[in-house]
């Protein structure tokens, strides 16, 4: 299978020139034989939107910008980030990850954590999602996180107790510190956690970060794949605007759970009584 993740800097604020962008990169996917293309966290919008979410909002089904991304997917899996207004909610906005297959709307995911603090004003104006769940898609079981879900450990651990051969998290990361050459010291917080998600996980994780500078913010790129065991297969570059194209083996998920048995010994009843026993307040028996 032929994945791309496509980091590039989208226009804040502009749909319309931002749906143009996803089209083109659409047709390079296509050229380049993809079958999985991945675009950033709030591809469709930019990221440091804060009252302009009204604005920009998306109501997913009667969109005409998800109908002309369907038209556009057919053939193809595509994950995209934007700004949601659903009809039953109006008023309430998520930070949320959709992903299309074959032109059918496969799955919404809404963004959890909703970093409020430093630079980060999330919270102050969009709803938290409240969970987390895998999903079936043309090449297996998949989940979707946005950005500070990837950083929580439950996230992927429930992604990968539902089943998901695949983790896909889009972001929209800021660097931070001074790294080796061109990278952040934030990037390598990034990439340990995709080293150890696919790791202890046994499933392939895609992360697609964006690029580009927004009210003097720098995003810092440095998408990756990792496959099962925590293998690194690519990594974009830094900074720059980077089409990444990679071959992926999806039996390597297989191999690795029979190899690593973390997902036959596991035991998710024992972590819900643990968990439900600690919020109760209550102690061991």
């Amino acid at each position: 299978m032929r994945i791309a993740v496509a980091q590039f800097s989208p226009h804040l604020g502009d749909v319309g020139r931002n749906l143009e962008l996803h089209l083109e990169l659409l047709d390079e996917a296509r050229r380049r034989k993809a079958e999985l293309v991945v675009f950033p966290e709030l591809s469709l919008t930019g990221y440091t939107l804060k009252d302009l979410a009204e604005e920009v909002a998306l109501d997913p089904r009667p969109s005409p910008v998800f109908k002309r991304l369907a038209a556009a997917g057919r053939g193809l899996t595509l994950v995209f980030g934007f700004m949601e207004e659903r009809g039953v909610e109006k008023g309430v906005f998520y930070n949320s990850a959709a992903c299309l297959g074959d032109g059918r709307l496969l799955h919404i995911h809404r963004k959890v954590y909703l970093p409020t603090n430093g630079m980060f004003e999330e919270g102050k104006f969009f709803a938290a999602g409240r969970a987390f769940q895998p999903f079936r898609t043309a090449f297996g079981t998949a989940g979707l996180l946005i950005c500070r879900d990837f950083l929580h450990l439950g996230s992927s651990y429930v992604l990968f107790t539902g089943g998901a051969d695949m983790i896909i998290c889009i972001s929209a990361a800021p660097g931070r510190g001074v790294g080796g050459g061109q990278a952040f010291e934030t990037s390598r917080m990034w990439e340990l956690m995709g080293e150890a998600v696919s790791y202890f996980t046994t499933s392939f994780v895609i992360y697609a970060n964006r690029v580009g500078v927004e009210d003097g913010v720098t995003f810092a790129g440095g998408s990756f794949v990792y496959a099962p065991g925590g293998r690194l297969l690519a990594r974009a570059a830094d900074v720059e605007p980077e089409f990444l194209v990679q071959d992926i083996d999806l039996d390597e998920v297989r191999r690795a759970r029979k190899t690593w048995l973390f997902k036959r010994d596991e035991k998710p009843e024992v972590i819900l009584r643990s968990l439900e026993r600690l919020l109760r307040g209550q102690p061991e028996d």
